[in-house]
């Protein structure tokens, strides 16, 4: 939009916060853009009369809405003359809600795409302005995924607004009969069942990547052990040969497997907690009863 020459009044961001040990000013790459380009920027904990008020100062033509993670009340959507856009990384009226990309992921979908919507007073239901599809690779994670679909809808974004300004589209209502919703995504998600299918196990692998991960546990004789696995891939074994599902194991080639319901993953890399990062090799080095051990 910047390269476009359009007049952005203001950027509205989360608010800043702390993390880590030493309270480090969490990342925000759109409040460094806005810094950077001297757009007026704002941070407000929540949107209320105040933010109400600016809006209505300022005089917006139009809202454009990116994973903002808020929502925006009756008396913001009825600012803009041009309504309050959304950019959502989703075939809609599919995976509605917060966590489309990971969704589709753990669902194994091979499609997804983004939809450029008009905000309303419900979630994700609102009348559509456009829609792109986009294939879903098998290597791809949350964190690729997001990274594409971010470029698409920055593509479809700029393709669009001027033909909504200039009242060249009609949008389209959502079909509610197809309607989905998304789950939440919490940590205790990335938590691996071994009892699943190999499939279901690399798409929550790939769901949870980079945030919030998937891990196990691994009771090694003195302490039950988190572990993170960092990198997983199909397993070439489909026999089981007596093996429990979560068994940790050795295959023909020396790789680290744990077995599924219908057969193995491999553990490329993996971190115990406290721990740094290690190749599945190096983990063994320091670590060699864990081959045989039940990953619960």
């Amino acid at each position: 939009m910047l390269d476009q020459s359009y007049n952005i009044l203001a950027v509205f961001t989360k608010p800043d916060s702390a993390v880590g040990n030493d309270n480090k000013v969490a990342e925000n790459p759109v409040r460094d853009l806005a810094r950077e380009r001297n757009i007026t920027l704002y941070q407000p904990v929540k949107l209320e009369d105040d933010s109400v008020a600016i809006l209505k100062s300022i005089g917006v033509d139009i809202i454009l809405v990116v994973a903002y993670g808020k929502i925006l009340p009756k008396s913001i959507l009825e600012i803009p003359g041009f309504g309050c856009i959304n950019v959502h990384p989703s075939l809609l009226p599919k995976f509605r809600g917060p966590s489309p990309i990971q969704n589709a992921l753990l669902l194994g979908e091979k499609e997804t795409g983004v939809t450029l919507m008009l905000m309303n007073d419900q979630v994700d239901s609102g009348d559509i302005l456009n829609q792109d599809k986009f294939p879903i690779q098998d290597e791809d994670t949350a964190e690729t995924l997001r990274h594409k679909l971010a470029d698409l809808g920055a593509k479809i974004l700029i393709e669009t607004i001027p033909l909504w300004v200039e009242r060249r589209i009609e949008p389209i209502k959502q079909d509610e009969t197809q309607a989905t919703f998304c789950q939440l995504i919490e940590r205790e998600d990335g938590h691996i069942v071994w009892e699943d299918s190999v499939g279901d196990i690399i798409n929550r692998y790939r769901a949870m990547t980079p945030w919030p991960g998937v891990f196990g546990f691994w009771n090694d004789g003195r302490t039950i052990r988190r572990i993170k696995l960092t990198k997983l891939s199909n397993g070439t074994v489909s026999e089981r040969d007596g093996r429990e599902a979560g068994q940790a194991f050795l295959d023909a080639e020396g790789r680290l497997n744990v077995q599924a319901f219908d057969g193995s993953v491999i553990i490329e890399r993996l971190q115990l907690e406290a721990k740094r990062e290690v190749t599945a090799t190096e983990f063994l080095n320091g670590y060699a009863t864990f081959a045989g051990a039940i990953l619960q």
